[in-house]
C-alpha cells in the first residue's frame, strides 16, 4: 500500500529494438497513464540499464523509477550506494533501488565466481543502506568483512531498497532487511505465499509484512481483442516454459511435463506449435493475467481482495505494449482504485 493506504500499481518495461529512447517513451507513457512506479532491468550482457534509468528519470516528473534489478557482484556495493544517491538527487527522491543476487549463469560467462547468493545479497543491502545514510558498514552485522571505519561516500542520500526474490531464503531476507520486495508471482496467487515468507523474516526483525511494499510481479497481457491478448501471453509462456521451477509448478497445481513438452517444441524451432500448446492447455495461461479490460480488472480485483497491496504488470503486457498501458491506465487502474480496501 502507499502511504495513503491506496493500492500501488507499477509496470515493468524492458529494453528493445527502440533502445533507450524507447524506454524513455514507455516511462513517459506510464506516468501519463497514472502508474505509481516504472521499473526496468540491468541484466549482465543485456541493455544499458543504468543509462536507461537516468534517461527515464530526467524525462519524467512524478512517477517513481526503479532498477529491477542491480546486482552487488558486477557492481560493488560502494558503487551501488553512489549510483543510488546520485539517482535520488537526479530524480528528486523518486528512485527505488531494486537489488538482486544476479545470475550465476551470466557471472560464469564473464569469468566471475561470486559468493553464495543469500550472503552476498544480505551484505549488499546492509552496506548500501549504511552508505546511503552517511555511515560506514564497518562492524555492522551482515555487512561482510573488510570495511574500514572511514568507508563512506560523498553526498549520501537515503533510498528505499527493494529485493528481487523468489526462493524462501531470499524472501525471508527481504522481510528482515528490505523496504520492499519484487517476487515474480507465477501464477499471480503465489504472492500470498511470498508475503507469508516475507512476513516470517519481518517478524524476526521486529516488524510486519505491512511495513514493506511487496509487489505482486505478474505476467500480464491485455488487449481489446481477448484472443490477441491470450496469444501474446501464450507465446511468452512458451518461450520460458523450460526455465520455470518444476517444483514450484507442481506445488501450484501445474503439470511440469506439459511445460517440458512445450519447451521441446520451442527447442525444435516450432514456436507457433508451442504457442498453440499453451493456448489449448487447460491451465498454462493461468501463469499470468490475461484478457480484455474486464477480464484483467476482475483478476486484479481478486488479488487485492485477497490481500495483495501492490500489483506490478510485466511482459508481455500485450500485443502492443503502449496500447496495453493505455487500457490499463484508462480502464483498469481507475476502477481498482475506486474499490474499498479489504
Amino acid at each position: 500500500m502507499s502511504e495513503t493506504g491506496a493500492p500501488v500499481f507499477s509496470v515493468r518495461v524492458g529494453y528493445d529494438a527502440h533502445g533507450i529512447g524507447g524506454l524513455v517513451e514507455k516511462a513517459r507513457y506510464a506516468e501519463a497513464m497514472g502508474f505509481d512506479q516504472v521499473w526496468t532491468g540491468n541484466d549482465l550482457f543485456g541493455g544499458p540499464g543504468i543509462a536507461s534509468l537516468a534517461a527515464m528519470m530526467t524525462a519524467t516528473s512524478r512517477i517513481k523509477v526503479g532498477s529491477g534489478v542491480l546486482d552487488p557482484v558486477s557492481i560493488h556495493p560502494v558503487q551501488l550506494a553512489q549510483l543510488a544517491s546520485g539517482f535520488q538527487e537526479l530524480s528528486g527522491d523518486r528512485f527505488l533501488l531494486g537489488l538482486g543476487a544476479g545470475s550465476d549463469v551470466f557471472f560464469r560467462r564473464a569469468g566471475i565466481t561470486p559468493a553464495r547468493p543469500v550472503p552476498r545479497t544480505r551484505a549488499a543491502i546492509v552496506a548500501v543502506r549504511a552508505l546511503t545514510e552517511g555511515r560506514s558498514p564497518a562492524g555492522l552485522p551482515g555487512a561482510g568483512e573488510g570495511w574500514d571505519e572511514q568507508a563512506g561516500i560523498e553526498a549520501p542520500r537515503p533510498v528505499p531498497v527493494y529485493l528481487g526474490a523468489m526462493g524462501p531464503k531470499m524472501l525471508e531476507l527481504a522481510g528482515r532487511h528490505a523496504d520492499g520486495a519484487l517476487p515474480l508471482c507465477l501464477p499471480p496467487r503465489q504472492v500470498h505465499d511470498a508475503m507469508a515468507r516475507i512476513g516470517h523474516g519481518a517478524e524476526a526483525a521486529g516488524r510486519t509484512v505491512g511495513d514493506l511494499d511487496v509487489a505482486a510481479c505478474v505476467w500480464c497481457s491485455i488487449d481489446d481483442d481477448r484472443d490477441s491478448a491470450r496469444r501474446a501471453l501464450a507465446r511468452f509462456i512458451a518461450r520460458y516454459s523450460g526455465s520455470l521451477s518444476t517444483d514450484t509448478l507442481a506445488a501450484q497445481g501445474f503439470d511440469p511435463e506439459e511445460f517440458a513438452r512445450t519447451q521441446a517444441l520451442v527447442d525444435e524451432g516450432r514456436i507457433d506449435d508451442a504457442t498453440t500448446a499453451v493456448l489449448t492447455s487447460s491451465s498454462m495461461l493461468g501463469l499470468g493475467i490475461v484478457g480484455g479490460a474486464h477480464d484483467v480488472l476482475d483478476q486484479c480485483a481478486e488479488l487485492l481482495a485477497a490481500g495483495a497491496r501492490h500489483i506490478s504488470f510485466g511482459p508481455p503486457l500485450g500485443p502492443d505494449q503502449r496500447h496495453a498501458m493505455r487500457i490499463l491506465g484508462e480502464k483498469v487502474l481507475p476502477r481498482l482504485r475506486e474499490r474499498p480496501a479489504p
